[in-house]
């Protein structure tokens, strides 16, 4: 039975099997073409095919979003006329995306009082006894420590499976990445003793579970699960502004501020292995990080000159 309850549904089915086939099928693109699917219920209740109106109101940036997030929502709906288009299932033209703007978001620039602060926070959260309370207190201190040591993406980590992490050898498959781009990451030693000891505790709370951080009815955590307890943690502390995906920026430029004293061969290596690690497709993706750490931007130049430019060209951000 089709979860579609719109009039569009079998088009909506045959475009997500066509998705999941071609394997470019997400999160992102699951949730938004469930809410376009009641957005058509809602708004169109007798409209019985795709119609130019439809996609109008739904691509018009609303008061409350950021031009990022009505990207994002566009997205998914203009890869499904596309899909029609090309199987001749309708005649609209092709959705056109609102201009990016500029990123203004400044990552936070942890401290290391501040990290003390909120890892000991996330180790004394309360135990209320329930599932919920249990599972939050396990998972809390070793969920935001891989964010930390590892520089996962955030929902690379909540969707990590149990058969992606050795717990031998702290070897990480990230299957489900941005885009489709598998990587894999080696645990810290004192990383992967905590991943050891989480699945041994977690094992008690969620039998033959799936995801290596699960959630009730065997599943993933939600992004605003993580949002939402990070948020918690981190204002509980009483400090300016930040969120989970700022400990990714902190472990790219922790590790570059690391590289002061290395050759030029060894700091393009540096470079190379740590872009690898992060999952980016190409190497510009990790030039944006030079942007937060002026020092060894200038070292960098300083090192490389020309030579470095002509392989890893300048881009804004990731």
């Amino acid at each position: 039975m089709s979860k579609y309850k719109s009039s569009l549904s079998p088009l909506m089915d045959r475009f997500a099997k066509y998705r999941m086939v071609s394997g470019k099928w997400g999160e992102n693109y699951a949730e938004n073409l469930l809410i376009f699917d009641h957005y058509c219920t809602s708004h169109f209740p007798d409209e019985k095919n795709l119609e130019q109106e439809m996609l109008d109101q739904w691509c018009a940036k609303r008061p409350t979003e950021t031009s990022s997030s009505c990207r994002k929502r566009i997205y998914c709906i203009r890869a499904f006329v596309e899909y029609l288009r090309k199987n001749g299932l309708t005649q609209l033209a092709s959705l056109a995306v609102p201009d990016d703007e500029k990123n203004k978001f400044i990552p936070h620039s942890f401290t290391k009082s501040e990290l003390q602060q909120f890892f000991t926070a996330c180790d004394n959260l309360p135990n209320k006894g329930n599932w919920e309370s249990q599972v939050l207190a396990i998972t809390a201190p070793v969920f935001f420590r891989l964010l930390y040591s590892s520089g996962l993406r955030t929902i690379e980590a909540r969707m990590l499976e149990r058969k992606d992490v050795d717990l031998v050898t702290g070897i990480v498959s990230v299957r489900h990445s941005k885009g489709q781009n598998q990587h894999f990451i080696v645990l810290h030693a004192t990383m992967l003793k905590l991943m050891q000891k989480f699945d041994s505790r977690i094992e008690r709370l969620a039998l033959q579970r799936s995801y290596f951080f699960p959630a009730r009815i065997d599943g993933h955590h939600s992004r605003s699960w993580i949002e939402k307890n990070f948020r918690k943690l981190w204002d509980n502390c009483g400090f300016s502004y930040a969120r989970p995906y700022s400990l990714r920026h902190c472990y790219a430029t922790t590790n570059i501020n690391s590289w002061t004293g290395c050759d030029e061969g060894e700091f393009n290596s540096n470079f190379i292995y740590l872009s690898k690690s992060m999952g980016h497709t190409v190497l510009e993706s990790a030039s944006y990080y030079f942007s937060l750490t002026p020092q060894i931007a200038e070292l960098k130049y300083t090192l490389s000159r020309e030579t470095f430019d002509n392989i890893v060209p300048e881009v804004k951000d990731e």
